[in-house]
């Protein structure tokens, strides 16, 4: 701790100073006219029909450093909101909180819990968006004030199929979601009293699915380490359908389509300290699918700078807005601390600055580490015995190893082949027994 001190004097100071907008206090007026000039023709004329856009805000700290180029790479707690195939394949047990600062006062607030039991991954979140709502009469006197609110719970099930030592697995997930919208109530332009039951005409409930496959394996890897360097991954997100006017004379009617999106991403580690990350996702109207969104890309670079702090960037372009994102990730202990500023350009002259931060408490990996490390150990003593030319005792060890992991495809070549050696070596002394 006493090493990391400093790093993390320095981090606090550099995060606080993003939260203040200090850095970035510069006069962005002209650059941010020209780029809104430049992305208008990504704009498109269906953007802002869908409902429950909370569903699109993110949640905060890593994957939003990353540019949310996240699909095909999840290798955090944030997994829920971009593949629900993930949890099957993550190292530690988390439980994490999640703060976006959000526009116009408004916060989106997130707790998640994920774990994994070998192949079987579970999680679930829920997340709370809200803005403060306050109604003023003519005279400009506050007659009515409270929040509205989307509030949305997940749950995470997901499982790694055909896991190896040289193909990682594909694994599949999926989220069971739902979402209320929360409208207090408001008055009436006459009398200027409340109306009773008004918020929750505009109220709505909506059920809907998470669908994600995430397939990992190495390729064009220049390094040693247990994880896969390739990941690619698709998902299906917020499939489902919403209902709305729970109070209405005229019942329970339909509401705007949510927020749907097809995504397939990518992220490659290509050597050890650095992994990119790449995602193209396409809105989708599920009620109407001729009145379908501009596409959106993003990417995003984690760069590791020491085994305890890693700083991140990302770049999103999504319909006609350009969103920057800067951010770094300290591990103290067992606690993952995430500050993430990001510069998010619309339309308008002035360009919309956000903070979010993250904590994630590691729980541990269930022995999964230490499993490992017995393995590894077991098969380099097989090694030993079959460079002794002892292939029985070799074998004997590496059957031990798969007992332990049925998987351990090294084990499996090492068997065969000393199998073979020990076969011809028998076969030799069997012809010279019978010259002699």
């Amino acid at each position: 701790m006493k090493k990391n001190g400093p790093f993390i004097f320095i981090i606090s100071l550099i995060f606080s100073f993003f939260a203040e907008g200090n850095i970035f206090a510069l006069d962005y007026t002209e650059i941010s006219s020209s780029l809104a000039n430049f992305f208008d023709s990504l704009y498109g004329k269906n953007e802002g029909t869908t409902g429950f856009r909370s569903l699109l805000i993110p949640l905060g700290g890593r994957s939003e450093s990353l540019g949310s180029a996240y699909t095909g790479l999840s290798d955090d707690i944030s997994y829920i909101d971009f593949n629900p195939a993930a949890s099957s394949i993550l190292n530690e047990t988390e439980i994490a909180f999640f703060h976006n600062s959000w526009i116009a006062d408004s916060n989106m607030e997130t707790l998640a819990f994920t774990t994994r039991f070998n192949n079987f991954g579970i999680g679930a979140k829920i997340s709370c968006f809200y803005v403060p709502f306050t109604e003023y009469d003519s005279f400009g006197t506050r007659v009515a004030g409270n929040y509205y609110s989307e509030t949305t719970a997940s749950a995470n099930f997901s499982y790694n199929f055909f896991s190896g030592y040289n193909f990682k697995g594909l694994a599949a997930g999926i989220n069971l979601k739902a979402s209320w919208r929360s409208v207090p109530d408001y008055t009436d332009n006459d009398s200027g009293e409340i109306i009773s039951g008004s918020g929750l005409e505009q109220s709505a409930l909506a059920f809907m699915a998470d669908f994600g496959i995430l397939i990992q394996f190495n390729a064009a890897k220049f390094f040693v380490s247990d994880d896969a360097n390739l990941k690619i991954g698709f998902s299906l997100t917020n499939f489902g359908a919403a209902i709305t006017g729970f109070s209405s004379d005229d019942g329970i009617s339909g509401d705007d389509p949510l927020p749907s999106t097809a995504g397939i991403g990518i992220s490659y580690n290509f050597f050890r300290p650095v992994t990119i990350s790449l995602d193209f996702r396409q809105p989708i109207n599920l009620q109407n699918f001729s009145e379908y969104q501009m596409f959106y890309v993003g990417t995003g670079i984690s760069v590791k700078i020491t085994k305890f702090f890693s700083v991140l960037g990302g770049f999103q372009i999504k319909g006609a807005n350009p969103r920057f994102s800067l951010g770094g990730e300290a591990l103290v202990s067992k606690v993952k601390l995430n500050a993430n500023y990001t510069l998010d350009l619309t339309s308008s002259l002035n360009p919309l600055n956000r903070f979010s931060i993250s904590a994630s408490i590691l729980l541990g990996d269930k022995g999964r580490a230490e499993k490992r490390e017995k393995v590894k150990k077991l098969y380099n003593e097989g090694i030993y015995f079959f460079a002794q030319k002892d292939y029985e005792k070799a074998i004997e060890i590496w059957r031990k190893v798969l007992k332990i992991d049925r998987n351990f495809d090294p084990a499996k070549t090492g068997i065969r082949i000393a199998t073979l050696y020990n076969e011809m070596l028998q076969n030799m002394e069997n012809l010279s027994t019978t010259h002699n």
